[in-house]
């Protein structure tokens, strides 16, 4: 592997831009790590999960810059980065990754508002009288 590998992954509306270099297993996130960055335990496995499907967390460092979304969204989005510059790293963890979901983008975002409704479906509150 040369320096560091790169790639993107989005989530609702976060967008992460991941990159990967050989070394510790330190994993940077707006240059914070990233227990203090996604102080929940869950989001922290989600982060985590690529490198625990390929049983290499310890041999490489992440820096990800992310914006956008929830928090939810980002350590998904996160996620997906890893994932994908994981499988430009080495092509024989991809069919590993897609196993586990990590290489598909999920579509789903939020409804547009219409009109004539509160939001994308809730109705006005009903007054019979």
């Amino acid at each position: 592997m040369e320096k560091q590998k790169n790639a993107v992954g989005r989530r609702k509306e976060a967008v992460a831009r991941v990159y990967l270099s050989k070394g510790t297993g330190n994993i940077t996130v707006n240059d914070k790590d990233y227990k203090a960055y996604f102080p929940i335990m869950y989001l922290q496995n989600q982060v985590e999960l690529p490198f625990k499907t390929i049983e290499g967390l310890t041999s490489f460092d992440v820096t990800v810059n992310v914006q956008g979304g929830g928090p939810k969204g980002q350590a998904e989005a996160i996620k997906m980065g890893i994932a994908r510059t994981l499988c430009e790293v080495n092509p024989e963890y991809r069919p590993a990754l897609k196993k586990e979901g990590l290489m598909t983008r999920d579509p789903r975002s939020v409804e547009r508002k219409k009109f004539g409704k509160r939001k994308a479906r809730r109705s006005f509150q009903f007054s019979k009288r």
